[in-house]
């Protein structure tokens, strides 16, 4: 574009700032110079519907804790991930990131990843970076700015009262190398508060003599969890012609050893084992399908913000392949755009192989909505970070599919916008639905 400099060069600052390696995938860029421009209240609307989703969950959660049975008979959890709901319940909640688009009609919310959301390295990195052409009145605040103090103040609340050794081990899966850049970033912020930090795999955890858990054999007084809860329980296939996986069974140990150091107080875990229910879709079906449990501020969210949503099974296979357009396919645990499959953007035959291959009771069928889109014919992703309830960042990409890896990320730049409200974590919150400042340790 006219105005910006090569992109090579724009890759060289951002590989400068010592947070990203490879500004390309698959030999295209992965990032763009030229800034996303927010006014003050359109990011107010972003943030109020991301907080209001995870209250909703929130709420969901409050309401599985008090009736067992939903979790297994209505969200299908395995025995192990049973066991990490129940070990944790109701607490899910510590990081998460709320995938948000802008309609004609203002902002939904198709899915939050309260897992183990990623990005958080890019989007910093491109809130560090500035543009070296833009123009216009901008906020000096970037969306990003206060991430590093929230996350590190929600490490800190996590650990047990008696803890001493200050020393956070990051889980992660060890194989994969995609977000080392955020957990390299999480480990550097975390360093400058003091704490030690150790890095490794569920396999390199111990149960201490103690009562306690070591990562290395260092004992932890907190554990980051970057390795997803259906990745500790049992994996089970969601397509009918899918190979079963050649490692199924639980981590029975390293489970033991953190479930058990947790009950005992020994250690905090971020995100709380708890997110294996808030992260499972279906969880979206129920806010739907089981509207009217939930009370009148709840309802207003849901049917303001979050698509249309139903259990797949609950959806005659006729209709789906009659309304292919009208409907995106969604796996319980899939994430980042894996296992999604958009009708609109499929052929008859890929659609309909999808839905006659779908495993009953792992899918969710979502309405789908008419983003907002530029003349290009893409629309942005508004990733809303939350830490506690809170919105604490955000992170934008770019595609005119279904978001995945392939997304092009912008850095985002806030319009003065007089007569707003401050910046993130500032902004106004108009919605009807109560706040909910801190999720990791509710009772």
């Amino acid at each position: 574009m006219d105005g910006f400099e090569p992109y090579s060069k724009f890759a060289a600052r951002l590989r400068a700032s010592g947070l990203l390696s490879d500004p390309w995938v698959d030999g295209k860029p992965r990032f763009r110079e030229q800034p996303i421009l927010l006014s003050q209240s359109d990011l107010a609307a972003l943030c109020e519907a991301a907080e209001g989703v995870v209250a909703v969950l929130h709420e969901l959660a409050m309401m599985c804790a008090d009736e067992p049975r939903l979790v297994e008979h209505w969200f299908g959890l395995t025995r192990a991930q049973q066991l990490m709901w129940a070990a944790s319940a109701p607490a899910w909640h510590g990081i998460a990131r709320a995938d948000v688009f802008m309609t004609a009609s203002g902002p939904v919310v198709c899915e939050v990843n309260c897992d183990t959301p990623s990005g958080v390295a890019e989007a910093v990195a491109l809130g560090t970076v500035e543009p070296r052409a833009e123009s216009g009145p901008f906020d000096s605040t970037v969306p990003t700015a206060r991430l590093e103090d929230r996350l590190c103040e929600l490490v800190e609340s996590a650990a047990p009262p008696q803890a001493s050794g200050r020393i956070v081990g990051i889980v992660y899966p060890t194989e994969l190398s995609e977000d080392l850049s955020m957990l390299s970033l999480y480990r550097r912020w975390l360093e400058r508060r003091g704490w030690r930090v150790v890095l490794g795999s569920p396999f390199n955890l111990r149960a201490t003599c103690d009562g306690g858990v070591a990562m290395f054999g260092a004992p932890c007084d907190v554990l980051l969890r970057h390795y997803k809860t259906d990745w500790w329980g049992e994996r089970q296939p969601v397509w009918r012609d899918e190979c079963a996986y050649s490692d199924p069974e639980p981590l029975t140990e390293p489970l033991a050893a953190v479930l058990g150091a947790m009950l005992r107080g020994r250690v905090g875990v971020v995100n709380p084992f708890g997110a294996v229910l808030a992260q499972n879709k279906r969880t979206f079906a129920f806010m739907w399908e089981e509207i009217e449990r939930f009370p009148p501020w709840s309802q207003h969210i849901i049917q303001k913000f979050v698509p249309r949503s139903l259990r797949m099974k609950d959806l005659a296979a006729e209709t789906l392949l009659a309304e292919r357009t009208r409907w995106v396919l969604k796996s319980d645990f899939g994430c980042e755009g894996d296992e999604v499959v958009v009708g609109a953007e499929v052929d008859d035959g890929l659609w309909s192989t999808a839905v006659r291959q779908a495993v009953p009771g792992r899918w969710i069928a979502q309405e789908r909505f008419c983003p907002c889109r530029d003349d290009h014919g893409a629309a942005v992703n508004y990733g809303v970070y939350l830490i506690g309830g809170k919105s604490s960042g955000l992170f934008c990409r770019i595609q005119a599919a279904a978001t995945d890896r392939r997304a092009v990320s912008a850095p985002v730049r806030v319009v003065c916008d007089p007569g707003a409200t401050g910046p993130m974590g500032q902004v106004a919150r108009g919605g009807p639905f109560p706040e909910v400042s801190h999720f990791v340790g509710c009772t």
